[in-house]
Order: C-alpha cells, then structure tokens, then sequence
C-alpha cells in the first residue's frame, strides 16, 4: 500500500511539473482584423453575412485552429455572431484570411438602425470583435479587436 501512495505521488508531481512547463510558453497572442464583409442567403427575419477576418500569428511555431466562434458588437450592443467548423493553420511569422459566416437578428439590426438615425457622427462607430480559434495543440486563442467603423452619411434633397 505504501509503495502504491509513493507511485500515486511520483506521478501527481510529474503532471504538475509538465503543466508548470506549459504555463512557461512565451507566445504572443494572435491578431485578428476585420478585412470584409459579403452578403449571403438569409432566412426568415435575419442578415447573414461572411464575415472576413486576417488572423495574424506572431509566433515562431504554426497555430492550428480547429473551429472559431465570434461576436461583433457596435456601440457598445451586440450585432453579429458567428461559428464555424473551419480548419487551418496560421504559418509561423505569418497570416491568413479566415471566412466564418454571422448572423444579425431582426431585432439587433432594427435597434442599430434607430440608434444610427439619432446619432450624428456615422464616421466613427464603435466596434469591437472578440471571439477564439478553437483547438490546436496549444488550446484555444483567444481574441479582441477594437476600432472605429465610418458609414457614409445619408445626404437629403438636391444637389
């Protein structure tokens, strides 16, 4: 019974000193940006758009990804949420350009609307994109972007 504990030990303090090692990893985190947005079929009350993200990695090992899931909020409200089931990898020192579809309700893009029909400055709209890649040997990267998004502004009457 005594040498089974002693095992039992041996083993605990071998997992946690790999899971130490695993904590040590200095890798940057990856950068995600917005680069385009596409029309695609929508059903019922809601828009569906491709949402085109380039996920940067600037790290000195590739990032397989298995999966992301996103959301895009614009003053502060949630608009758009999106998954996919992609699969890739993100080259060493590199970048790729990640397609993952999203979906905007009814409700969200009518109270956007109200809210954009009050507001004066459509030039600098608030936004934030946060969501992960999923997988991977290294787990899941998270990641948030933050920036301004410019509407052109409805012009009325005649010129």
């Amino acid at each position: 019974m005594y040498r089974n504990a002693t095992r039992l030990l041996l083993v605990l303090c071998a997992l946690l000193a790999l899971s130490g090692c695993a904590g040590l990893s200095t890798r940057d985190p990856v950068r995600v940006n917005l680069v385009g947005l596409e029309p695609l079929q929508g059903e019922g009350f809601e828009l569906r758009f491709a949402l085109k993200l380039r996920v940067q990695n600037p790290n000195d090992h590739p990032i397989d990804y298995d999966g992301l899931a996103l959301q895009l909020d614009v003053n502060d409200r949630t608009f758009a949420t999106g998954v996919s089931d992609a699969r890739g990898s993100v080259p060493r020192f590199g970048e790729t350009v990640v397609s993952v579809p999203v979906t905007v309700s009814a409700l969200s893009a009518f109270r956007q609307a109200l809210e954009l029909s009050s507001s004066a400055d459509l030039d600098r709209l608030p936004y934030t994109l946060s969501g992960k890649l999923g997988g991977g040997p290294f787990g899941v990267q998270r990641f948030s972007e933050r920036g301004t998004l410019s509407l052109p502004a409805a012009t009325g009457g005649s010129q």
